[in-house]
Parts: structure tokens; sequence; C-alpha cells
């Protein structure tokens, strides 16, 4: 409960952001702890590479796991090529999906490569539905105009 002298509870966002331009730390912008330890490796970055490749080497597993976490990472995406029929019509994205299935089960693609341009032929497919009903309206209210339309009495 608050007292008479106590100001009212802020809610959302009660404190003021980081800089006076009232924008925060900008993005990228590196920790100073960050840019002092970079400054003090700067001209001794290959030698202590150099020792840890020997100790990783010598089987210290520290070592082995710093070198595998550090220098070689882990590897998020890939370019990947993969040689396509041109995809027109509905029946050429059904080709796509098939080429797609044997490349992921003859371990060309990963499996969620293969989802991630599975999507890419299913926005496609949906494209092609999409001008294909349009022409079709385009048509039909071209007939429409024309008097050409015939009626069917239920």
């Amino acid at each position: 409960m608050q007292t008479p002298n106590q100001p009212p509870n802020k809610r959302g966002k009660p404190f003021q952001l980081g800089n006076d331009f009232g924008k925060g730390r900008p993005a990228g912008s590196r920790n100073k702890a960050t840019l002092i330890a970079s400054s003090l490796l700067e001209g001794e970055a290959e030698e202590i590479t150099r020792k840890v490749i020997e100790m990783a080497k010598a089987g210290d597993l520290t070592a082995i796991r710093l070198c595998m976490d550090r220098l070689i990472g882990p590897c998020r995406e890939r370019h990947v090529q993969l040689d396509l029929h041109p995809v027109e019509t509905a029946e050429d994205v059904s080709k796509g999906y098939s080429q797609l299935l044997a490349a992921v089960a003859q371990g060309e693609l990963t499996v969620n490569e293969g989802l991630a341009l599975a999507e890419i032929l299913s926005l496609k497919r949906q494209a092609i539905e999409t001008e294909d009903l349009s022409r079709r309206l385009k048509a039909l209210e071209t007939q429409q105009e024309g008097g050409d339309v015939q009626t069917v009495a239920a």
C-alpha cells in the first residue's frame, strides 16, 4: 500500500534510455572490456593460437574444445546449389518437390535445407495459383462485358 508521500508506481518503461540522444547503446558497439582485451591480444593472437593448438594436439581436452568451438564455430547456413528445372506451372512445382526429396535422400541437402527450399517452392506454387486465378477472373469479366456469358438456371 502506498503512503501519501510516495509517488505512484510507473508502468511500462520508467527508466530513461542509456544515452543523451534517447536511443540507448548503438547496435554493433562493443563493450569497453572487450575492446581493452582485444588491444592487449593484438600482437599476441598468432602465438597464443599456436600454443592452444599445440596443447590440443598433446591431448588437453579444454584446448581441444576451445579450438573446436572458437576456431571452427558452428555451421549455421551454407550456400546450396541445386539444379532445379524451371518452375512455371503447378506440375513444375511437383517435379521440384521430387527433385528436393531425391537430393535429401542422396545426402546432397540436409533435411532442414530441403524444408527451406520446399517452403520456397510452396510460395512459388501460391504465386502461380494467384496468377492463374487472376487470369481466369479477367477472362470471365471480359466475357461478361461482351455478353457472352450464359447463365444456367438451377
